[in-house]
């Protein structure tokens, strides 16, 4: 007898995988889905890891990807599986609605950006979209990228800089983190202030913050 094939759907249902760290979001989600006639939830993630694991085993129609999450975060998995499985569709979810996550998301390959604060029912039907192949930007995440629409390309350096600033440090002890002089920290800083068009570092932190460019865990 033959094997069973764990990826086939008679019933012609979506198949839907959930990935999410934090357990009543799942299933808050999963119930919803389930009570779905067209439907179908075959896996749920509890890391990005995981995800991208659950995703060969079961290659679902639609996932359902959580950006913030431990072990391998939600912006990597969706690179990784979109990398080996071109086609996949994946909605991101998230509570963050800063333009930098939104963009990070979408050129990783998702298909959509949705807020958790999104009412259950609009989650579902941005997954049936999705599944018929269209793309998913809810109007409050359009206009957030509207609003920036150019992402201000800091370094990889400049955001460890103003992440460890976000921190508190000093530029002294941004400097000794870094391994560099507290020149080069004021230089660094200096270039930031003029990507971000701002004029200090408490300035610099709250647009980063809520850009997405930065965020404090």
């Amino acid at each position: 007898m033959e094997a069973e094939d764990k990826t086939s759907n008679p019933a012609g249902r979506i198949r839907v995988l959930v990935a999410d760290d934090h357990p009543v979001v799942r299933t808050g989600l999963s119930a919803v889905i389930i009570e779905q006639g067209d439907l179908e939830l075959v896996a749920e993630a509890e890391n990005g890891e995981r995800a991208v694991a659950l995703f060969r085993e079961h290659r679902p129609d639609v996932v359902l990807m959580d950006l913030r999450m431990p072990v391998m975060d939600g912006v990597e998995a969706i690179r990784t599986i979109t990398a080996e499985f071109p086609a996949a569709r994946i909605l991101a979810l998230t509570t963050y609605e800063g333009d930098a996550d939104i963009r990070r998301a979408l050129e990783a390959g998702a298909r959509g950006y949705l807020l958790k604060d999104m009412l259950l029912t609009e989650v579902i039907s941005a997954v049936r979209a999705v599944r018929r192949g269209e793309r998913v930007i809810p109007a409050a995440v359009a206009t957030r990228l509207a609003e920036f629409p150019e992402r201000s390309e800091l370094s990889e350096r400049e955001l460890e800089v103003l992440q460890l600033v976000a921190r508190g440090l000093s530029n002294k002890e941004v400097a000794r983190a870094i391994g560099r002089t507290d020149e080069t920290v004021k230089i660094h800083l200096k270039n930031i202030f003029a990507k971000l068009d701002v004029a200090d570092r408490t300035e610099a932190v709250t647009v980063a913050l809520t850009r997405g460019l930065i965020h404090l865990d």
